[in-house]
């Protein structure tokens, strides 16, 4: 029989994840009051599986809107897209778990679909070449972070965009927990939280 969680411990847990979300909350409104008319501004992560249709269906005729039905990483082709294990029973909450990474918690490995993949660092060179800057970059990628993100740091590109923002998850991939703590010790060495902020929510 499995021990009761103590309460204090699981009250003490809400309240940092109340307190990531406020700030969280916070930057966004500061995010939202930097951003000027023709800024360029990407958010990976939306999620083919689930998003895109709300997505195409909200933004519809914003020509200045570009949505891509693609994953992100650091070369390109195709790669498999993993559902979560209660995808069939809630698709809309388990969404925003579906990842491109194995041996994450309560992911079915055997269930996806195939979708391409962008060379994202070679896409963000190309959004430079053509716009001179990149004021906001948001990823919340589900795992996939870790290898982008130490892409982008070994190319510079986080010297080239205003604020980047990402969801590290790390709890949902045990093995991969040392790659992610050394990828948060090399970007606070590199820049400051305005620049490059690895509590996004």
């Amino acid at each position: 029989m499995a021990e009761a969680e103590d309460p204090l411990r699981k009250l003490r847990r809400r309240h940092k994840r109340d307190l990531r979300y406020a700030r969280a909350e916070g930057m966004l409104q500061g995010v939202v009051s930097m951003l000027r008319p023709g800024d360029v501004a990407v958010d990976c992560g939306a999620n083919r599986a689930y998003n895109l249709e709300k997505l195409t269906e909200r933004f519809a005729g914003t020509a200045n809107v570009h949505l891509h039905a693609a994953a992100v990483g650091t070369e390109s082709g195709a790669i498999r897209l993993m559902r979560a294990a209660n995808w069939e029973a809630n698709p809309e909450l388990a969404s925003v778990k579906s990842t491109v990474v194995a041996g994450g918690q309560n992911i079915a490995e055997g269930e996806g679909i195939d979708v391409a993949l962008i060379d994202f660092p070679a896409f963000l060179r190309g959004l430079l070449a053509a716009h001179g800057r990149i004021a906001f970059v948001k990823i919340d990628i589900e795992g996939a972070e870790l290898d982008l993100l130490d892409a982008m740091l070994r190319q510079g590109l986080f010297d080239q965009i205003q604020l980047t923002v990402a969801e590290t998850h790390e709890r949902k991939f045990k093995d991969l927990r040392p790659r992610f703590a050394a990828l948060r010790e090399s970007v606070a060495a590199a820049f400051p939280p305005t620049r490059v902020n690895l509590d996004w929510i």
